[in-house]
Parts: C-alpha cells; sequence; structure tokens
C-alpha cells in the first residue's frame, strides 16, 4: 500500500516524463499532491508526447530539455526530493544502428545526472528505470536477481552501465539510488508508432486500425506488466527506505507464449487477423529468446505484485487507442 503523505507535497523530478511510464507515473504523482516537474527532450524517436499528459497539463511544469545536458541536470535536481529516472534510448535496435548515441543517453548522461545529484542535491532519492535485457538469453527460468548479466546489444549494455553508477553512487556517496529491471511494460500511453518501445504497441496500433499484424516467433514465452502496476512499483522503491541500494525485477502473471497473447488481444478486440513469421535474420543475433521474471524479491522487501490481469490490462489499453489512436501516430 503507498500512502499518500509519502509524497503529499513533495518535489518529484521525472526524467523521461512526457514518455509512456513517466507521464502515467505523474498523473498518479499528481492525484497524491505531489509537486512535479517533467524533463523530456522531446527527440521524436524517443516517445515523449505532449497528449500524455493532457489531464493533468495545468498542474505540471514541464522543461523541454535533454538529460545530456549537464549544466541543465544542475539546475534541475536542486530542491527536489525525488527523481524517477526513466530517460533512456529504448530501441534495441537503434542501438545496435546507431551506438554512440545510446551511449550517452543510456550511459554518459546516467553519469551526469548522479553527478548533479551529487553536487547539488546528495539527499534526493533516485529510483532508476533499468531493464530485463541486461541479462541477455537467459539460462534458466524464471530469472531472478542473481542470473549472470550478458547482454546481447549495445543498448543492454549502455543500460547495465546506467544501473552500477546509480548503485555505485549509492554506494560511495550515499545517494540514495535503486533500480527496477522492467520487462514488457504496456498501456495506456504507450509508443504504438513503431516497435521502438514495445513490440506490443505495434500489435495493438495495427489492430485498431483494421489491418493484420504480424507475430515473430509465436511460441517464444514472455511476461507483461501493466503501467499502472510499473507506477506502483515505482512509488514503493521510492517511498520505502528498504529499497536503497537494492535491483528489483517486476514481472507479469500469467506467462504466455506470443501466439497465445496474439489470440487474446484479437478475442478482446472482437476480431481481427494475424500472421505468424519467423524471426528476421537481422534481428535474430539479438533476440534473447524465452523470459519471465522472477520478482518475489520485490514483493518479499516492499509489498509489490501485480494487480492488473493481463485480459483487463490488453482490454483497458485497446480502450485507449480505440479512443485517442489520432495521438500516437
Amino acid at each position: 500500500m503507498i500512502a499518500i503523505e509519502s509524497f503529499n507535497k513533495k518535489r518529484v523530478l521525472i526524467t523521461g516524463g512526457l514518455g509512456f511510464i513517466g507521464s502515467n507515473l505523474a498523473c498518479r504523482l499528481v492525484s497524491m499532491g505531489a509537486t512535479v516537474t517533467l524533463v523530456d527532450s522531446m527527440i521524436p524517436d524517443y516517445g515523449g508526447n505532449l497528449f500524455n499528459i493532457n489531464d493533468i497539463r495545468d498542474r505540471v511544469k514541464v522543461n523541454i530539455a535533454d538529460v545530456r545536458d549537464s549544466h541543465g541536470m544542475k539546475y534541475l535536481v536542486q530542491d527536489q526530493d525525488y527523481l524517477f529516472n526513466l530517460a533512456g534510448q529504448t530501441s534495441h535496435w537503434d542501438s545496435m544502428q546507431d551506438p554512440f548515441t545510446d551511449l550517452d543517453i543510456n550511459s554518459r548522461a546516467q553519469l551526469s545526472i548522479l553527478e548533479a545529484c551529487r553536487h547539488n542535491n546528495p539527499e534526493i532519492k533516485i529510483v532508476f528505470a533499468s531493464t530485463r535485457q541486461i541479462y541477455g538469453r537467459p539460462l534458466s527460468l524464471p530469472v531472478n536477481e542473481k542470473h549472470p548479466l550478458n547482454p546481447v546489444d549495445v543498448n543492454g549494455i549502455n543500460k547495465m552501465a546506467g544501473e552500477f553508477y546509480h548503485r555505485l553512487y549509492n554506494d560511495v556517496y550515499n545517494i540514495r539510488s535503486c533500480a527496477l529491471r522492467l520487462t514488457n511494460t504496456y498501456g495506456p500511453r504507450m509508443r504504438v508508432k513503431d516497435a521502438r518501445q514495445t513490440f506490443l504497441g505495434i500489435w495493438i496500433r495495427i489492430l485498431v486500425e483494421g489491418k493484420q499484424f504480424e507475430v515473430w516467433d509465436g511460441n517464444q514465452l514472455r511476461d507483461f506488466s501493466y503501467v499502472d502496476d510499473a507506477v506502483d512499483a515505482f512509488l514503493l522503491a521510492a517511498a520505502n527506505e528498504e529499497s536503497t541500494g537494492c535491483v528489483f525485477n517486476l514481472g507479469g502473471d500469467p506467462v504466455v507464449t506470443l501466439n497465445e497473447l496474439a489470440d487474446l488481444l484479437v478475442k478482446i478486440h472482437g476480431g481481427g487477423d494475424y500472421k505468424v513469421r519467423e524471426y528476421p535474420s537481422d534481428r535474430k543475433s539479438i533476440d534473447i529468446g524465452d523470459y519471465y521474471a522472477d520478482f518475489s524479491m520485490i514483493e518479499q522487501k516492499l509489498g509489490w505484485k501485480p494487480q492488473i490481469s493481463l485480459q483487463d490490462g490488453l482490454s483497458r489499453t485497446l480502450k485507449f487507442y480505440q479512443e485517442h489512436l489520432a495521438n500516437y501516430i
């Protein structure tokens, strides 16, 4: 249970705040009485969308800035109680095509943010958005936090470095930090223009448009986190000192094949069509295969577990894009 008092009248900074998870987090924090500042570069390929805060635009401060601007971040972190550090380049494919941009955003910029906190606000509490991608191809399932880290792409390596910087600054400089390793987060406000953020987004857009979507290797296993559950985890991690210095897996129930997911999506939508194809050869080399998480650690330490069923989450997501698709394409 997240106490409203934990965030009422608190000052909160969200990097990547106009993006998918950041905007959902902002909506929740505003409802809890927080004073919220959103930082987003609004780079077209990275998911920032002003429509994401349409319902709260007059109740948040928006700063269009790039986390790579170390001078700007020095100013922005001052006097903040919490930092939800969600800014990042999420596309695995893009990271292989343009590795240096991924390095700048997911690694070097994270170090700059932490330096800004160390010199200007060492009392801040930081929750960093990490990713299951840093595990690489699982050696065993479900994957827990002790699983070896062996990323299969540039994005995974840089996200791993970003996470490790947060852990280092926690251990050495007492900048209270923790990390959540996200997996297949989905829901309203996610990017559906393309698959840069999640393949499920492009499935939903194509389905709502009445077209046929593609399923690559439909026998792969996955778990999914509805965005409201992810927001719960971020808030619990921020408010609870038990999280300090820790990394936690997020995950979801049930574990499904991609074919089962596609069937469920079509059923909820009331019709639609998809075709299964082999994984494209140029993408297969950075694919991690089957993955689902053991999230028992965050359940034991912070009391978090998924509340929204996959069917309910997909229903809510489809309804959102049936109403608002024009603002996301």
